[in-house]
């Protein structure tokens, strides 16, 4: 979609602060953080609606709800060890911007400067490296 904001991302015209990246899926912080390490986590492929990306047992290839939460749910478990909480939430409006996006990020007790995009995007690609290794 030649105007959506998140297919320009994946199309590297703009420019973002990328934690996680598979051939389906990308993840970056949200450049209007709710708190530190804000993670929006989208699919390549433009959808209107996160509940659009089909069912693994109807998807021969590509992007599938299961691997979207699969790429969430990772996500989340590394802002937990990077972030140093237990707190992780999630939310699916879509409204913001037409293309399907699930926000992933920590409490608002977690410690650090939610602005800080270098540190935080580093900190959250550090942990995902480590937890690959193991």
């Amino acid at each position: 979609m030649n105007d959506c904001l998140f297919c320009k991302i994946v199309a590297g015209e703009i420019p973002s602060y990328t934690v996680y990246e598979d051939e389906n899926f990308l993840a970056f912080l949200d450049i209007n953080p709710q708190s530190v390490g804000h993670v929006q986590v989208i699919p390549k492929k433009h959808y209107r609606w996160v509940w659009d990306l089909p069912a693994e047992a109807l998807a021969k290839e590509g992007p599938t709800i299961e691997k979207y939460f699969a790429v969430a749910h990772k996500v989340a478990l590394a802002q937990r060890q990077a972030f140093n909480t237990e707190w992780i939430l999630s939310k699916i409006v879509g409204d913001e911007v037409p293309h399907a996006h699930i926000w992933v990020y920590p409490s608002s007790k977690a410690r650090g400067d939610k602005k800080d995009f270098t540190t935080n995007a580093q900190l959250i690609k550090d942990t995902l490296t480590s937890e690959q290794k193991e």
